[in-house]
């Protein structure tokens, strides 16, 4: 049966700021938009509701929550009516992607009034119990795989530690030097002008088109720009596997290997590393930068320069240990081969996301 979503909800709002609750403490949780914010003496909700951020950050995000819990004025709360189960109208919410109603340029919001009309498929309560228990199989799943991959990260970052020691700790096993003295570094767009979109052009890559949790580059979702460009920009440098980039804005110095491949180029918000294989291994020099040596240095450099000035300069005077060449090759091995377990937890992840996302749009659509 269509129904619209007023239909089986009803809107409810909070006044409550973030200041109000700093010094009150109780049994009772409190969320915000990111999430649990602590406890508190009181409760707004009796039953479990459906919770959607209605302004700033994180817009139309939907989560779903507890009993006798309360969220911040941000949030928009969703109370389900007796012809739904509160995880049902979570997940009839969260496939309706209330972001795309957003109102406001500085600060975004959107309105009930706006999105009430939203129609989707309401099953009977006995079947939505089944929706809810399939989809939320789905949900763990999917969970899980992201532990994995964490877990995989995380060992890689720990036998790292193992091999070549923390200077921060008094640990470190091997000199330092810069990366200056072992690889080179380009900024791709000095000028630090955007060029103009082009439809059908070549993917014109930014930071913001680099996942450092799956070390991957979205070229799909990149601007695309003048192949004129890329003649004119592409031959100041060749890119090499090995090479990979680090971030000048937001969160500086998160590395992404590139791949070697003729058919895209860089913004300027981005610093390229090209390391010589013959002085450091790549993937010794990458996970430096990941390391909590180099990363407490970014900060330092992040809180005393402006970010416009953060960039070529600063990578190339970073400091790095410089262990053996061979001991660097060994720990590129071990890399490799838990990057393979990476690959076939992501291929798995991915597709039980697709599948996840399908059974969303056969069961809401």
């Amino acid at each position: 049966m269509r129904v619209k979503l007023e239909d089986v909800c009803e809107r409810s709002s909070s006044n409550l700021k973030q200041s109000d609750i700093v010094k009150i403490d109780g049994d009772y949780p409190i969320y915000g938009a990111s999430g649990y914010i602590g406890n508190v003496d009181f409760y707004h909700q009796e039953n479990p509701y459906v919770a959607v951020v209605k302004d700033g950050a994180g817009i139309g995000r939907t989560t779903l929550y507890p009993a006798k819990s309360s969220v911040i004025g941000t949030m928009q709360y969703l109370l389900p009516k007796e012809n739904v189960l509160p995880e049902y109208l979570y997940y009839v919410v969260s496939y309706m992607h209330l972001e795309k109603y957003f109102t406001g340029a500085t600060i975004p919001h959107i309105y009930f009034k706006d999105y009430k009309d939203e129609e989707f498929n309401l099953d009977s309560v006995d079947m939505q119990k089944t929706i809810v228990d399939t989809l939320g199989k789905c949900e763990t799943a999917i969970k899980a795989r992201k532990q994995e991959l964490k877990l995989l990260d995380d060992l890689i970052k720990a036998r790292f530690v193992e091999m070549f020691g923390n200077p921060l700790d008094g640990t470190a096993k091997y000199p330092i030097h810069q990366v200056g003295e072992v690889a080179n570094s380009v900024d791709p767009q000095p000028s630090h002008r955007t060029p103009p979109v082009e439809e059908g052009g070549i993917p014109y890559v930014s930071i913001k088109d680099c996942d450092y949790k799956t070390g991957k580059i979205d070229f799909e979702g990149a601007r695309k720009v003048s192949p004129k460009v890329l003649e004119e920009h592409m031959n100041r440098y060749t890119l090499h596997d090995g090479d990979f980039v680090v971030g000048k804005i937001g969160t500086i110095g998160n590395p992404v290997f590139v791949p070697a491949r003729n058919d895209y180029t860089l913004s300027a918000n981005v610093v390229l590393v090209q390391p010589n294989s013959e002085l450091v291994s790549p993937y010794f020099l990458k996970y430096s930068f990941e390391s909590d040596f180099v990363e407490r240095q970014f900060a330092e450099a992040k809180n005393s320069t402006s970010q416009a000035a953060f960039g070529i300069q600063k990578v190339r005077t970073v400091e790095v240990m410089n262990p053996d060449l061979d001991v660097q090759r060994e720990f590129e091995i071990f890399v490799k081969q838990v990057n393979k377990s990476k690959v076939a937890v992501q291929k798995a992840l991915e597709q039980t996301q697709t599948l996840f996302d399908s059974l969303m749009q056969k069961y809401f659509g």
